[in-house]
């Protein structure tokens, strides 16, 4: 499966965004897709994932109340709702999926190419 994470991009401290991550050469409801993201200098930090059936979602303490994964299996898509964003949320978001996975993983077999999301104070 083949992602392309998208809807980066500059917004003030407590604004909102919402990312895409689309896939295309298989359906996206067998895959559990999860979000992270990477700042410069630092680590691969784990936001939160959406299981394959069912919806569950699972947050890191970090975002947790201030972002939703959401999925619309019509359009293949994933979305990651963004509000109340801060200065810390600026990084680079990656989408993953993995098939047929529990949203508690952490490890992902296919990834997106990255979206900046940049949070000016």
């Amino acid at each position: 499966v083949q992602l392309q994470a998208s809807g980066g991009g500059l917004v003030q401290a407590g604004g909102s965004l919402r990312l895409s991550c689309a896939a295309s050469g298989r359906t996206l409801s067998s895959y559990t897709v999860g979000w992270f993201r990477q700042a410069p200098g630092k680590e691969r930090e784990y936001v939160g994932a959406i299981r394959w059936s069912g919806g569950t979602t699972y947050y890191a303490n970090s975002v947790k109340g201030r972002f939703t994964i959401s999925r619309d299996n019509a359009k293949n898509t994933v979305y990651l709702q963004m509000t109340s964003l801060k200065p810390e949320d600026t990084a680079v978001y990656y989408c993953a999926a993995r098939y047929l996975a529990p949203p508690t993983i952490y490890e992902y077999d296919y990834w997106g190419q990255g979206t900046q999301v940049t949070v000016s104070s």
